[in-house]
């Protein structure tokens, strides 16, 4: 039987455990920033632990979960070094040309990473995101068709 949540015997406070975080079933491919961060973050929460209030269930259950994602994505870690060329592969940083709402083209770069080092808001995107498994292989000049609207690939680093 599951137990979702814990009494503490002398009446203390309960708490929720919780549930650990999903790994993705795809390959863990990283670049060496991507393995550096993760590294970093198997770091702190390891140092967190050592510092931890063993009254503190809550917040030992929340490092806990967190620490086994990342020594998890750790562990399945497969490093790829960014080789250039003239296709878009992992690592590859592209520039497109799309057309925005209001049906001007606007130029975007961005630069193909890991899932766990993916922020679009930074510029960077997962190989498994759609735009990238779209541009994966192809070369400038190449328009691709991702959520119903043409990209065109205008720059490869």
């Amino acid at each position: 039987m599951s137990v979702a949540f814990v009494k503490e015997p002398e009446g203390g406070e309960a708490f929720e455990n919780l549930p650990d975080r999903p790994i993705s079933p795809h390959t863990n491919f990283v670049t060496p920033e991507g393995l550096a961060q993760i590294e970093a973050e198997v770091a702190r929460l390891e140092k967190e632990v050592a510092s931890l209030d063993p009254a503190d269930k809550a917040e030992d259950s929340r490092i806990g979960r967190d620490l086994r994602y990342w020594a998890a994505r750790k562990n399945t870690a497969q490093l790829v070094e960014a080789k250039g060329g003239d296709t878009v592969q992992f690592g590859s940083t592209v520039t497109v040309l799309r057309e925005d709402e209001s049906g001007k083209e606007t130029r975007q770069t961005f630069h193909i990473v890991g899932e766990d080092e993916a922020d679009p808001h930074k510029g960077s995107i997962s190989y498994v995101a759609p735009l990238a498994r779209a541009l994966t292989g192809k070369t400038v000049g190449d328009v691709v068709e991702v959520n119903g609207h043409e990209v065109e690939l205008v720059e490869i680093r």
